[in-house]
């Protein structure tokens, strides 16, 4: 698979065209992989909650447009907000910490990846605050 912008573009209609603001594409062989692959189209306004993922850590790749990533202690406290941008740093999530993303200009998408095949947010990895 090649990565293209009109392919970006065709993803980034579809995170508009959603209500929750964002779509993702799957970049696995299958579902019988063992990591977790994909780009994310968000667009501002996206609720993201304050989350963690026990299991992996996860590493994220601002592509194009703008987001900010915001990490927090256990009482939901912002401890560090990292600007991501095109060319920018590569951000790497440990396992376990509290975090979200904010997307601040339209047409933002992410590369992410995790260890382990995908499975939703468990309610212990959700910070109520």
């Amino acid at each position: 698979m090649v990565i293209t912008q009109v392919l970006l573009d065709n993803l980034t209609a579809q995170a508009k065209a959603s209500p929750r603001l964002r779509m993702n594409l799957d970049l696995r062989n299958g579902p019988e992989d063992q990591s977790q692959r994909m780009l994310n189209a968000i667009e501002p306004g996206s609720p993201m909650p304050i989350h963690r993922h026990m299991g992996s850590s996860e590493t994220v790749v601002c592509i194009r447009g703008h987001f900010v990533e915001n990490f927090y202690d256990e009482n939901g406290v912002l401890t560090e907000a990292v600007d991501m941008v095109p060319g920018g740093v590569m951000v790497s999530v440990p396992a376990g910490q509290w975090h979200n993303l904010k997307s601040l200009e339209s047409g933002t998408v992410l590369f992410e990846c995790k260890d382990g095949a995908y499975h939703p947010l468990t309610e212990d990895e959700i910070l109520e605050i």
